[in-house]
């Protein structure tokens, strides 16, 4: 794991309020395991809907695993591309999945200003990047976005691409409006505020050590006290808590890097001259967007290595140095890496696993607006018994069949960089 001072987001972060450990016992009517986006979005949700006795226990502190790392950028959709889950479930129930993270993406704009959230919420859209002079993906995926899920994408040329962002490297592009990106780790923290404020119990430094019946309730233990509640949220992420070995089994702990230039300042329109976020149409894409100090946060790479920040940022520099050449020399003042949950179908695991027994987990590398969505869903059902959380049972807890799916993890990323690599090489060589 990479040193938290390599963070830039904790480098910049609005001050946190302390968290005591759990100590002793107390009851509650739900306890949630996990301070990240999922776990924080799920106890805010019961607040407001009058849960009471919420109690969310976190090993380190909220924010600490991929929900304080990554790239910041809000936008609908899961790691699951619009078509599969146009295949696999229908028109009607891919749509109403694909709106929810639509929705979640509203509720954070709302939560942001309902909670006074500073979090750098930058309104400047998403950009999709074609990396290739073949624009049929981008054809295709408009279409399909317009036609079955009510969601329009601009159109962007060459020419209009390139006056916001000055690459050589990309040809046309999408840009999606409706997006956003922030800060993350100070939406995090704004999340914790709230939830406390509205009666939540939040402990950091308090790892769930076992899980257990009792009665017609769950037991959590801690190293130094426990929580006995009628319903049991599992929201760990990447970094697995080891509580139930199915639960573990299903997700891939997956690393992606991440690295903050020095400040650019007039430099910095030399490369963008737009506050849109970016990424590229490549299976290995590269995300970047600027910051409003001037830096460029770039992020990019799927490995099963959580590597050093000296190696993260070797890797990034150079890959950026591909998309803008013009950057040779600038510093780099920040790199880490984190861990994200993967599951083999590319889905989330949402839903009740066994009674009283929650689940959110494997949100991938699009993870802000769908974990959003998992909190909302699972904060109805817990509160009010709603269902919704059922349409999640077609991506249920499938073995990531570890040790070797890491590895099969790590050969398909090469796989597809190797396809992305030809597919350059010809439009290169050939003129396509």
């Amino acid at each position: 794991m990479s040193e938290p001072a390599s963070s830039y987001y904790l480098a910049t972060a609005a001050p946190s309020v302390p968290h005591a450990t759990l100590q002793g016992r107390r009851e509650a009517s739900v306890c949630v395991i996990g301070g990240g986006f999922a776990g924080l979005n799920t106890a805010l949700g019961l607040a407001e809907r009058g849960a009471r006795d919420v109690v969310v226990l976190e090993a380190r502190t909220p924010g600490f695993g991929a929900s304080g790392r990554n790239g910041g950028f809000v936008f609908g959709g899961f790691s699951r591309g619009e078509d599969a889950l146009l295949r696999e479930l229908g028109p009607a129930r891919a749509k109403a999945l694909y709106g929810g993270t639509i929705q979640a993406v509203e509720l954070i704009r709302e939560r942001i200003a309902r909670y006074a959230i500073d979090c750098e919420h930058t309104e400047q859209g998403v950009i999709w990047a074609n990396w290739f002079k073949d624009d049929a993906v981008l054809r295709n995926r408009q279409a399909l976005l317009a036609e079955h899920y009510d969601t329009h994408w601009a159109w962007w040329s060459r020419d209009r691409l390139r006056s916001q962002v000055d690459s050589r490297r990309y040809h046309d592009g999408l840009f999606e409006p409706q997006g956003f990106h922030f800060h993350p780790l100070n939406y995090a923290r704004g999340l914790v505020r709230a939830a406390t404020a509205a009666g939540v119990a939040v402990h950091a430094g308090s790892p769930a050590l076992s899980i257990e019946r009792a009665g017609g309730a769950w037991r959590v233990r801690t190293p130094e006290g426990e929580v006995e509640a009628v319903h049991v949220v599992l929201a760990c992420g990447g970094y697995l808590a080891g509580l139930r070995a199915r639960v573990d089994a299903a997700v891939l702990p997956i690393a992606t890097y991440v690295m903050v230039t020095a400040p650019l300042g007039g430099r910095l329109q030399e490369v963008l001259r737009t506050g849109a976020a970016v990424y590229d149409t490549r299976f290995a894409f590269d995300y970047y967007r600027p910051l409003p100090d001037t830096r460029i946060l770039w992020g990019g790479r799927i490995s099963v290595l959580d590597r050093s920040p000296v190696e993260v940022r070797r890797l990034l520099y150079r890959d950026m140095l591909k998309v803008f050449p013009q950057l040779d020399g600038i510093g780099i003042d920040y790199a880490w890496s984190g861990l994200m949950s993967y599951a083999r179908h590319q889905m989330p695991q949402i839903g009740q696993i066994e009674p009283g027994l929650w689940l959110a987990q494997a949100f991938g590398g699009h993870g802000v607006a769908p974990t959003t969505f998992a909190g909302e869903v699972l904060a109805a059902a817990i509160a009010h018994d709603d269902p919704r959380w059922r349409e999640f049972n077609d991506y249920g807890l499938v073995s990531a069949l570890k040790p070797a799916g890491l590895l099969g993890a790590q050969l398909s990323y090469w796989w597809a960089e190797s396809k992305d690599a030809w597919k350059d090489w010809r439009e290169r060589v050939g003129g396509v």
